[in-house]
């Protein structure tokens, strides 16, 4: 009786269980290829430096598994580690059980077991592996996949697969840590921060007030430090084998943690035939920007005498890898100047654009999604002389007002708009010649209109249609990366219906740009080739800006949608996204709850200063809502004051604390020491300064106000102003006094040796100036 209400169960909604089961059983006279690939931690050697790493089968990358469409897969993943694992099949369609997102989809690797994976192989292209597994990618657990067609579509020779990664020495998880301190470390070393004196001498003082009005400190475009770039895990990486007038197909595969890539050749424009393992109309392109996650292939033809320079640098300039394939004389690959951060901040201050939507809303079960894209982002009306000739110059990715959009009767392919409506739009133009807008151009490459699907991509008409709105959110200062305002830890599932089309709006109201990749399907990025728009499984969302994608619903189960820049998902920009149907009943030990929790983990750090007027430290456990803080600091005048306070964050910016204060009532003697209970809000005002008012068991307000600006490269200038008042409403004050104040003050300049130590030297009203090192930890 189970089995056949299952089975009428998997006729209205699909039962994953029994179908699992089936198809992973079924392999009918499919040729099986096995691969087996063991995990291991040990010692390599990247940038010059030995650390630990974690191989597949020996090597980073691992190696590239190859089949044929048509074939039947079967991969054993030993652990041979001391943690647990995993390994999701990027790109690849294949029973829900195995995608490999564990806890969610696939159980968990232990250490000292092995799994199996099995699937039959539905499609053909260039693809990739890597662990789910917190930030173990980034450790070095990812390789390639090439799986060749029943009959070709285009003609070469060779095959060559290039793997982008990115490398660093630290330990991912301090990495992470490192992030959600706030720290401006990484900029600094890699030489990518804006100081203030920069930012002056450039005239552009009045845009740097703006983004600190906004509460940002300037435009970011990546987060971490990278001594290497790696191609193939090597920095230059040769492959002299390929002979002149071979046609060699370059299958690029963007295997990077946190790093994404503009790509240039040298010699002749190479011809890119696809997208994401999805067949393209070919297309001539010298210059390709490549997001994380994305692959793309590209056709070449050996020069007689000379070898191809590939080169992939890094998004903000700071370092690049280097490809040749052939021989001789090199053809040198255009070098593209380094992005600049300071120009950035001007044009998008010309723009008036509101920035600083909250990663982390006070209500996160109220839908406000439509509210905050309303309210940030560029207005509409700011928009100028982006018509000519009576042409728009625009398409949907640059859409911010829904009630332009419904006027202008845009269709699902956006090929027809109605310029007779434009009259009563909110959008209010001018006849200036300019066709962009002041400031447009800084994102305007990226985009994927050379994208052109050889096939109609189109879904049947009278499809129904479930629209979604997505904003990306995100919050610097404390590393939180959400949608719609709401990390993955606050929020539900997204249901997701069979037999009709899923359309999601990504609309991107931070200054990163976010790789966004959906589980088990391939999307619709809606562009100007319209029913002709391209197939993919990545897609690269700018700043600012809005891009379309949708899907067809013939999946079971729940698959994962998340940011690929690894320190983002962890930072909260995941969700689920559910057919909701049954959990497979191989599941039933790991819960979903533990994927979920990855996202709000606790993060310790701590500060000591040694100095010759007075000694300090700071210790801090914070995840996304709640933080635990010891302070304490010690002037050689024996002026004593340690306080301890647990604090609530209500959304981004402000929260609410209470705790104890412990400290001596006068300067040189620690025998009269004062414990009173605090309690209090904080707030981060625009401008960036830190508020603190509270009220202690004594009755006494206090408010004090902090702020650190960076002025010079490594330098950076701090202040706190401090003012207690006590109106004698529980101690009796002095005969005649009506109230007493204390006001508590100190100043100083910080220079950062590394990331750990910096020379410090301050003066305080209570201790007097000094100087002294300062240590992080």
């Amino acid at each position: 009786m189970k089995a056949i209400q299952c089975s009428i169960l998997f006729l209205l909604i699909g039962c994953p269980a029994l179908f699992a089961q089936s198809v992973e059983g079924n392999i009918d006279n499919l040729p099986v290829k096995e691969y087996t690939l063991t995990l291991k931690e040990e010692m390599v050697n990247k940038a010059g430096t030995e650390v630990k790493g974690m191989t597949v089968n020996g090597t980073i990358p691992g190696p590239t598994l190859e089949f044929t469409e048509g074939e039947y897969a079967v991969i054993y993943v030993k652990n041979e580690m001391s943690v647990e694992t995993s390994v999701h099949w990027h790109g690849i369609l294949l029973p829900n059980f195995y995608d490999g997102v564990p806890y969610l989809t696939t159980p968990p690797i232990k250490p000292g077991t092995t799994f199996k994976y099995e699937f039959a192989i539905k499609q053909n292209g260039t693809y990739w592996y890597h662990s789910h597994t917190m930030l173990q990618e980034q450790s070095g657990v990812f390789g390639s996949i090439v799986i060749h067609p029943k009959e070709e579509s285009f003609e070469y020779d060779k095959d060559l697969v290039l793997i982008l990664s990115d490398w660093t020495n630290e330990k991912p998880m301090n990495v992470l840590r490192n992030l959600k301190r706030g720290n401006e470390w990484y900029q600094m070393k890699k030489g990518t921060s804006t100081p203030l004196n920069q930012v002056v001498a450039r005239g552009a003082f009045g845009a740097q007030l703006d983004f600190w009005r906004q509460r940002m400190e300037g435009a970011d475009i990546a987060d971490i430090y990278y001594p290497a770039f790696l191609v193939n895990g090597k920095e230059i990486a040769e492959y002299p084998e390929f002979q002149p007038g071979e046609k060699v197909r370059l299958r690029i595969i963007n295997g990077a943690a946190s790093s994404q890539f503009w790509m240039t050749f040298g010699g002749q424009a190479p011809t890119m035939v696809s997208a994401d393992g999805k067949d393209i109309v070919p297309v001539k392109r010298s210059k390709t920007f490549i997001a994380i996650a994305e692959a793309y292939d590209f056709i070449i033809t050996i020069p007689e005498n000379g070898k191809i320079e590939l080169r992939s640098m890094a998004q903000d300039g700071s370092g690049n890898s280097l490809a040749y394939i052939g021989n001789g004389e090199i053809l040198p690959a255009e070098i593209l100047p380094r992005p600049d951060k300071i120009q950035m901040m001007q044009e998008m201050a010309k723009m008036k654009m509101k920035m600083g939507a909250h990663a982390l809303k006070f209500q996160p079960g109220k839908d406000e999604r439509f509210e905050m894209k309303e309210e940030y982002g560029m207005q509409m009306d700011d928009m100028k002389g982006m018509e000519v000739n009576g042409k728009m110059k625009m398409d949907h990715s640059n859409m911010k007002n829904d009630k332009m959009a419904n006027d202008m009767k845009m269709d699902s392919t956006m090929t027809h708009m109605d310029h007779s409506k434009m009259e009563n739009s909110d959008m209010k133009m001018d006849n200036k010649e300019s066709n962009t807008m002041e400031g447009m151009d800084m994102f305007s490459e990226y985009n994927y209109d050379y994208l052109k699907s050889p096939e109609k991509t189109t879904y049947a008409k009278g499809t129904p249609v479930n629209e979604i709105l997505l904003n990306l959110t995100g919050n610097m200062n404390r590393y939180i990366w959400s949608m719609n305002g709401v990390p993955l830890s606050e929020t539900d599932k997204i249901k997701i219906k069979g037999n009709q089309v899923t359309r999601i709006t990504l609309n991107n109201l931070t200054m990163m740009h976010h790789p966004m990749h959906l589980h088990g399907h391939f999307f619709r990025v809606i562009n100007k080739n319209g029913e002709y728009s391209p197939l993919k499984h990545t897609v690269n969302v700018p700043p600012m800006e809005e891009i379309t994608i949708e899907f067809y619903g013939d999946e079971y189960g729940d698959w994962f949608f998340h940011c690929h820049i690894l320190y983002h998902m962890m930072g909260g920009m995941a969700r689920v996204m559910s057919y909701d149907t049954p959990r497979d009943n191989r599941m039933e030990a790991y819960p979903v709850s533990k994927l979920i929790k990855e996202t709000d983990l606790w993060y310790s750090w701590g500060m000591v200063d040694v100095a010759s007027h007075m000694t300090g430290g700071t210790f801090m456990t914070s995840n996304i809502r709640n933080q635990f803080t010891l302070s304490a600091e010690y002037g050689w005048n024996e002026n004593l004051e340690a306080e301890f306070t647990y604090e609530r964050y209500l959304h981004d910016y402000l929260r609410v604390f209470g705790g104890v204060n412990v400290e001596n009532e006068g300067a040189n003697s620690l025998d009269e020491i004062n414990t009173t209970a605090i309690a209090g809000v904080r707030y981060l005002t625009p401008y960036l300064f830190n508020l603190d008012v509270r009220m202690d068991s004594k009755l006494r307000p206090q408010i004090s106000l902090s702020r650190a600006i960076t002025i010079f490269p490594r330098t950076v200038l701090f202040g706190v102003y401090e003012y207690q008042a006590d109106f004698g409403w529980v101690d009796e004050l002095p005969l005649g006094d009506s109230f007493k104040k204390e006001v508590v003050w100190s100043a100083g300049i910080e220079y950062l040796l590394s990331r750990n130590f910096s020379i410090i030297g301050s003066y305080d009203n209570r201790f007097g100036a000094g100087g002294g090192l300062s240590a992080r930890f």
